[in-house]
């Protein structure tokens, strides 16, 4: 079993893309007219991952610089990106501590998933003001996150209870380097540089087979392959027996997932 951060990230690459709800249609078309993006821009994707912002992005701008500390995300995002014959994406190893070492030159955005809350916050912040252009923004998106005026998919328990079992863990623990932080995102970026903000968000379902949720499972840091190690046979043959029972006949397990962004600018 490999407890490290690195090596659990990295044996998530082959799921993470295949079973991660993809960002909403409706951010992109937000960010365009935004901004105008006309594909005539630069924009800065730090913590890319394997290009989930990245390549609905890149048709619409004449640049993505897609940076990212995990080797095979990197490879996994060229290849994405190949099979999708989606060009300009400058793919780039790196994280919020080396970026101004990365030479990225002026970007109108910078965009960040949920690589945001593993960054020393401030400082990023800070640095971004050196790199982003008049009128651009930092971009903090989200999908899949749990809220609490949206319900909770049915069959979650199920997982969790298998979970528990199988990993001893009652919750997933926080994934940033102190677990999640204690000072909301919004609150740090209305100390920023970037203080105005504007939040939109958008909630579809998700329906999935069986061995669907197993795959979505297998993304998480928590339960990706490095961290089951040896006992991963064992929790993927448990889950399917307990999803099985729970929704006999291979019926589908929804779930209301929801995007949201924060688009934060200068006063």
């Amino acid at each position: 079993m490999d407890s490290s951060p690195g090596g659990r990230f990295a044996s998530t690459v082959p799921y993470y893309a295949k079973y991660r709800p993809a960002y909403d249609q409706h951010l992109f078309a937000l960010l365009r007219r935004r901004f105008s993006l006309d594909g005539t821009q630069r924009v800065l994707d730090l913590g890319a991952g394997s290009g989930a912002l990245t390549l609905p992005l890149a048709p619409l701008l004449r640049e993505v610089i897609a940076v990212d500390p995990e080797p095979a995300m990197i490879a996994e995002g060229r290849r994405l990106a190949a099979r999708a014959g989606v060009n300009g994406v400058s793919w780039r190893l790196g994280d919020s501590d080396t970026l101004l070492a990365l030479d990225v030159g002026p970007v109108l955005l910078t965009v960040m998933g949920a690589s945001f809350h593993w960054t020393d916050r401030e400082r990023l912040l800070r640095d971004l003001d050196t790199l982003i252009e008049p009128g651009g923004a930092v971009v903090l998106a989200t999908c899949g996150a749990r809220h609490d005026d949206l319900e909770p998919p049915d069959w979650l328990p199920v997982v969790e209870e298998v979970r528990r079992r199988r990993t001893d863990q009652d919750r997933p623990p926080g994934s940033g380097p102190a677990g999640y932080p204690d000072v909301h995102h919004r609150d740090v970026l209305l100390r920023s540089p970037f203080s105005r903000i504007e939040e939109s968000h958008w909630d579809r379902t998700v329906s999935r087979s069986a061995e669907q949720v197993i795959g979505l499972q297998l993304s998480y840091s928590f339960t990706s392959p490095a961290a089951l190690g040896a006992g991963r046979a064992a929790f993927e043959d448990d889950l399917r027996r307990a999803l099985t029972a729970f929704r006999p006949g291979g019926g589908q397990f929804d779930e209301r997932v929801r995007t949201e962004v924060v688009i934060a600018t200068r006063p």
